[in-house]
């Protein structure tokens, strides 16, 4: 072993599929969870298949019904939400990135219910201005409106939001 520990130095190529092992892994992948297209041509990609091979892959993943661009839109918007504590505007930055078409955004956004999302603004402003040290009023303010913007919660519910924090 190199002195570089777990780096491997006999730089051994990397593993492609076939066509025939790529429909059976691509199909293990995709149904262990939802998957976007773009990961999956990402996935495809990575192992050696591109161009108008992946592109027929995937059209047989939709037709099978492995790949739903809704439907992944949806649980996508759904777990970032209740797990990870995501605004509207991180979730569909997120979900651009994936390449979803602005319908599918829409309709996944629909997934997270008003009262909710509030809720959930207050709980992690709240935990965020317990934990935060500073004396300073302004700074501390400064600071948590940040944390809470870089979730990708809209401006003026996060000024609410802290305003009301203040005013405890």
């Amino acid at each position: 072993m190199s002195s570089w520990g777990k780096f491997n130095t006999d730089h051994t190529p990397k593993k492609y599929w076939t066509l025939e092992e790529a429909k059976g892994k691509l199909e293990t992948y995709c149904a262990y969870q939802e998957r976007s297209q773009w990961e999956v041509r990402r996935k495809l990609n990575e192992k050696g298949i591109k161009g108008d091979q992946s592109e027929e892959l995937i059209c047989e993943m939709i037709t099978a019904d492995f790949l739903n661009e809704e439907r992944f839109a949806r649980a996508f918007a759904r777990g970032k939400f209740r797990l990870k504590h995501w605004g509207r505007i991180r979730i569909t930055r997120e979900l651009k990135i994936r390449e979803i078409s602005p319908r599918c955004i829409q309709m996944a956004l629909t997934e997270i219910d008003p009262e909710e999302y509030y809720d959930s603004l207050l709980t992690q402003a709240k935990k965020k201005w317990e934990k935060t040290t500073e004396k300073d009023p302004l700074k501390k303010r400064y600071k948590v409106i940040h944390f809470l913007m870089s979730k990708g919660f809209e401006q003026d519910m996060v000024q609410e939001a802290v305003a009301s924090l203040q005013s405890q």
